[in-house]
């Protein structure tokens, strides 16, 4: 009986602990209407439209300084594969022109560099 209730009382603090972690994490919602992921504690927001592409970072919520900072998409829908430079914007976004949207399905691999952190992949795939 000692053996259950032990057993019970650490199943039960490892819930509580989960909980505690999740109550921290990131706040994955996108802020410009666009597809969220989170890599080494960094938030990620690939927003695509008619005429631009652009990628929105964040540490902990917070806006990163994107001066200097660039990224490198490789996008692939099916057998067609369109590679794009971002570079920082004045608004505190990494962006480039685009010919269309970004169609459902298109794979896109990120490869972000900001000054002063490591580089980082971060793979999305549209919506």
């Amino acid at each position: 009986m000692k053996v259950l209730i032990s057993v019970l009382a650490i199943a039960l603090s490892g819930a509580t602990f989960a909980a505690e972690k999740s109550s921290h994490a990131h706040n994955d919602k996108p802020l410009h209407g666009g597809q969220v992921v989170e890599v080494n504690d960094m938030d990620f927001e690939l927003v695509s439209t008619a005429d631009t592409i652009a990628l929105y970072v964040r540490d902990h919520g917070k806006p990163v300084s994107l001066q200097g900072a660039t990224a490198k998409l490789t996008m692939l829908s099916g057998a067609e594969k369109t590679e794009l430079t971002l570079t920082a914007s004045a608004d505190g976004k990494l962006q480039a022109s685009q010919a269309k949207k970004l169609a459902a399905g298109t794979k896109v691999v990120a490869v972000v560099s900001v000054p002063g952190r490591k580089v980082t992949n971060v793979r999305f795939v549209a919506k």
